[in-house]
């Protein structure tokens, strides 16, 4: 008896994930199977022609065959525990130089190895970098791929060291495929297309970027900077595609408005410390005139830290809860009954909410570390959705003064001091959490 069509249709839906995740777990195997073979190799022309095949390989894995891809690299390039501890006996009974190098032998994975070796076929390096941004995306939910992720972040740290970057102007004769990027890529202040950018390469601008051999059409990480007559305490005006251009000879401030990372697959890598030093002094041979380095930062994480705050505070709980009005600070009388009591959180959020020792906002992490000095914070400076939503319009400037960065720096990393100014530091103390903690 022939078996009705509909239950062929019905048999074939059921088969058909088990076939593409056992296809999908194959073609990983076969992938690792030449990771193996490349581990194995000593020649190095053989070498080179493996690398290629076992990138290309990984490159053709289906997208479902990531995962099982992870999971062999976790499992079977991980280092053999018994050596690992027969090394840590050694040195705990004889500490040796000699000792120290075997035991560091011992407990590096295996899987650094491979991933040197297959960097060195063509396009390696990029593919690496694209792999840890999918993995990243994925850690949360599978912890067993935390030693793959160690491996590259430890290798990246080497291979996109200061020594191989370069920095670059950008400006509106720079390659169209990077002006593009730098479009897509913006993770601060959006550009709206062409005009926009236009603007923001004009005279009284710079953009800068660096770059690195192996990704040469791709920037790491830029910045984008206003030359001005003074600090900047609203970011409107430097946004505006139809703002005036100024004279930049006559600027003695330089304000940077946004700082963006572009390759996920390199978090952890430390660039923007680099970053500014380099294009503090580029500006400085350029215009001698400039006198102040500062920022106009975002404050992204205020607005969910107030959020969970009001939950516990039936005392500011109202007003916070005013903040959910989309156009709330359009109305004046409003914004000026808010206005106090915000920026008095705000001052406490960035000096006093700490985690391990440290401010709890990223961005106040970031340029503190860097040594620059927390100086001004700016009511209703980014009106945007996004700068309402994150910080209910409020911005901060951190200043760079050459001459207390590295005191700023060394306080911060040993004693965990925030450098802030005295009007800054005052709105923290009349905030409404310290004064009832105070009582």
């Amino acid at each position: 008896m022939n078996t009705p069509s509909f239950l062929k249709r019905l048999l074939r839906s059921v088969a058909a994930p088990v076939d593409s995740a056992r296809t999908a777990e194959r073609k990983a195997r076969e992938a690792i199977a030449l990771c193996h073979a490349l581990l194995s190799e000593r020649g190095e022309v053989s070498g080179a022609a493996l690398a290629r095949d076992a990138l290309a390989a990984y490159d053709a894995l289906p997208a479902n065959a990531f995962q099982p891809y992870i999971n062999l690299l976790a499992t079977e390039f991980s280092p053999d525990p018994a050596p690992i501890a027969a090394a840590a006996a050694a040195y705990g009974k004889d500490a040796t130089p000699h000792n120290l190098v075997a035991l560091q032998y011992a407990v590096e994975p295996p899987r650094q190895e491979l991933f040197r070796r297959l960097n060195v076929a063509p396009g390696a390096t990029a593919a690496l970098v694209d792999l840890r941004r999918r993995l990243l995306r994925e850690l949360k939910a599978n912890p067993d791929w935390v030693g793959v992720d160690a491996d590259l972040e430890h290798l990246f740290g080497s291979w996109f060291n200061r020594g191989f970057l370069r920095l670059e102007r950008i400006d509106w004769r720079t390659p169209a495929l990077i002006l593009e990027k730098l479009i897509e890529y913006e993770a601060v202040h959006e550009i709206a297309g062409w005009p926009d950018l236009h603007r923001r390469l004009a005279a009284d601008r710079r953009c800068f970027a660096f770059f690195h051999p192996a990704l040469p059409e791709e920037p790491l990480i830029f910045i984008e900077v206003a030359l001005t007559e003074r600090i900047s305490t609203t970011v409107a005006p430097l946004l505006d595609p139809a703002s005036p251009e100024a004279d930049p000879a006559r600027a003695d401030c330089a304000i940077f408005y946004s700082i963006t990372n572009c390759q996920d697959g390199l978090r952890g890598i430390s660039f923007g410390n680099l970053l500014i030093k380099q294009v503090v002094h580029e500006l400085g041979n350029e215009f001698p005139r400039l006198g102040t380095f500062a920022t106009l930062s975002p404050i992204p994480g205020f607005r969910s830290w107030l959020t969970d705050v009001a939950r516990e505070r039936p005392d500011i709980a109202p007003d916070v809860a005013l903040l959910k009005e989309a156009d709330w600070f359009a109305d004046a009388e409003l914004a000026a009954r808010l206005r106090p009591l915000l920026m008095g959180l705000c001052a406490h959020y960035l000096t006093a909410v700490k985690r391990n020792n440290e401010p709890l906002d990223a961005v106040a992490r970031f340029h503190l570390g860097n040594g620059a000095r927390m100086e001004k914070l700016n009511w209703l400076a980014d009106t945007s959705k996004p700068g309402m939503q994150r910080s209910a319009g409020l911005m901060v400037n951190y200043v760079y003064r050459l001459a207390d960065v590295e005191k700023n720096h060394e306080a911060f990393v040993r004693e965990h001091e925030i450098a802030a100014s005295h009007e800054l530091k005052k709105l923290a103390r009349d905030c409404a959490l310290a004064a009832s903690a105070k009582a």
